[in-house]
């Protein structure tokens, strides 16, 4: 009997210690697989410091040595480690600020989440260069921020990506007031309810203001903005370039503005150009408006300082009611594929048969497809022969053989057909019309003055 007892006690007691280590065993594969999850969700090697958040409690780690601190704000944390380090990690939470965020002087720093929400109260994050030099490669990414700005100055190659902006009086805003803020790029952003959604500043401390106390320029150039949607409420605009910011080289393809929704539709513009988008294109870019009563509802406002205007490429749409789809109040050439165009100008005419100085037809920041030259002629002397030369200028730099038309009497004439197939090269692309004249006479009244109607591309 006693040795029954034994044995069964100790099967027992066998059977405890079995269920032990494997409760031990399953225990210990959680915490690897947890750890392993943590650290792919943060990436830890990649980071400096970790900001995350338990109920009320902030906690700050240091990747490199391991230290947990406990900041007491968020912007406090943010701040020191992007001080320390070069870039923080925000776990998933909601942080609130009380003060601004400000990264300064570093190249490749990274603010990066997966769906943190940073309250703004109305602050920034900031990031700042003395000059582009030492502000470069920054990256923002995965945040919800509501009401608060990021605000890049003097910085180079900035990206920001997957970013909600939502309920603030602006979303992103570029500032020079040291040499420029060049090759940005903003992809997949979502701004809703902004009043000014992407601003791109008028520089200060420039030389071309009038202001020899800095090195600003205006220069924006050769930036992206790719696949972010606009929710547009009165009095705001989805993207704004204001005087003296040159938005210039850039492309904005993938967008879409949505207009006159939930009963506003009043003073919405998607994109406002005040000052220059020079060879900056649209591509597949949709401005949706939904209202059936529009007032002062825009696509595009060009205003009096824009030089020049975007071109609007392939897949640009408007799509339902507009005070105007283009509001082009100071009659600012539009420019895109298949833009027709009139330019005319005065030609010097030479004498003693001696070609005057040339003038040059063109449609900058585009190419010439197709035209139609004009010539008219007044104030010829009796015995005066005018001759006027036409020529083509292509974009590699050669010059067509040239087609002349000869007046004895004041008068107009269109090239013909035939004049301009001796004009076009085999294969090319037109860059400008050249036209001079010249006089048989020492000394002439004769005016000249050229028109030319056609396409650019």
């Amino acid at each position: 009997m006693k040795d029954s007892l034994k044995k069964l006690f100790s099967k027992r007691a066998l059977i405890i210690v079995l269920v032990a280590l494997l409760i031990l065993s399953v225990l210990n594969t959680y915490l690897i697989l947890e750890g392993t999850r943590s650290a792919m969700r943060t990436n830890v090697a990649n980071y400096d410091f970790v900001l995350s958040q338990e109920g009320s409690t902030l906690k700050l780690k240091n990747m490199l040595t391991g230290y947990v601190s406990q900041p007491k704000s968020a912007q406090e944390a943010l701040n020191w480690a992007l001080q320390e380090g070069n870039s923080v990690y925000i776990n998933r939470g909601t942080y609130t600020l009380s003060g601004d965020v400000t990264v300064i002087n570093k190249l490749n720093a990274r603010i990066v989440s997966d769906e943190a929400v940073i309250k703004g109260n109305g602050y920034k994050i900031i990031i700042y260069g003395t000059d582009y030099t030492f502000s470069q490669d920054a990256l923002i990414s995965g945040l919800t921020i509501i009401n608060g700005t990021l605000h890049v100055e003097n910085s180079f190659a900035t990206t920001i990506t997957n970013i909600k902006f939502i309920n603030a009086s602006t979303g992103i805003e570029f500032l020079n007031t040291n040499t420029w803020s060049e090759y940005n790029k903003i992809e997949g952003c979502r701004f809703i309810n902004i009043t000014e959604g992407i601003v791109f500043r008028t520089p200060i401390n420039g030389t071309q203001i009038g202001n020899d106390i800095g090195n600003a320029t205006g220069s924006y150039a050769s930036s992206i903005i790719e696949r972010c949607s606009f929710n547009l409420q009165d009095f705001s605009a989805g993207i704004k370039v204001e005087q003296y910011a040159e938005f210039s080289d850039c492309l904005l393809q993938n967008l879409r503005f949505w207009m006159g929704e939930n009963d506003q539709r009043s003073n919405q513009t998607a994109l406002i150009v005040d000052g220059s988008m020079y060879q900056t294109v649209l591509f597949n870019v949709v401005f949706e408006s939904f209202t059936d009563d529009p007032i002062y509802i825009f696509a595009i406002d060009v205003g009096e300082n824009c030089d020049p205007t975007p071109i609007l490429g392939s897949g640009v749409s408007f799509l339902g009611n507009w005070t105007s789809k283009i509001h082009s109040p100071f009659a600012t050439w539009l420019s895109g594929t298949g833009t027709v165009f009139k330019r005319e100008a005065p030609v010097p005419v030479g004498t003693n048969e001696e070609y005057g100085e040339t003038q040059s037809l063109e449609c900058r920041p585009l190419t010439i497809s197709s035209f139609k030259p004009k010539i008219d002629v007044t104030g010829i002397k009796t015995d005066e022969i005018i001759t006027i030369r036409v020529r083509i200028e292509y974009i590699d730099n050669t010059i067509s053989k040239s087609v002349t038309r000869a007046f004895i009497t004041s008068g107009s004439a269109w090239l013909s057909d035939d004049d301009m197939m001796q004009l076009f090269s085999s294969q090319s692309i037109i860059w400008a019309i050249l036209v001079d004249a010249k006089s048989n006479v020492a000394s002439t009244n004769a005016k000249v003055t050229v028109s030319s109607y056609g396409t650019a591309t």
